[in-house]
């Protein structure tokens, strides 16, 4: 199973930069899709960003141009750089990684225990 512990998170005023870090550890044999996504209180959980072993991305269309996401393959890690924040953009975000446990196993999913961040305005 993939561990993942998701680091970056803090508060900033409106306007500010964060970058979120996420690190997966475990016995797996690959990971797929990584990805963010984020819950306000009250809210659903919603996509942020994702990105495939590739390198192909996906972004909500209310942080498209201000966040972008990338990942270190090697290291296991994946990243949320965090520019132009609004207040809105204030939730707990989660780190989540879709991966294969043998290269025979259907794919699944891990969700790291998220961080937060906060945005003043």
């Amino acid at each position: 199973q993939v561990q993942l512990v998701e680091s970056g998170g803090g508060l900033v005023q409106a306007g500010g930069s964060l970058r979120l870090s996420c690190a997966a550890s475990g016995r797996f044999f690959s990971i797929n899709t990584m990805g963010w996504y984020r819950q306000a209180p009250g809210k659903q959980r919603e996509l942020v960003a994702t990105i495939t072993s590739g390198g192909s991305t996906n972004y909500a269309d209310s942080v498209k141009g201000r966040f972008t996401i990338s990942r270190d393959n090697a290291n296991k890690s994946v990243y949320l750089q965090m520019n132009i924040l609004k207040p809105e953009d204030t939730a707990a975000y989660y780190c989540k990684a879709d991966y294969q446990k043998t290269s025979l196993s259907y794919t699944t999913s891990s969700w790291g225990q998220g961080t937060q961040v906060t945005v003043s305005s």
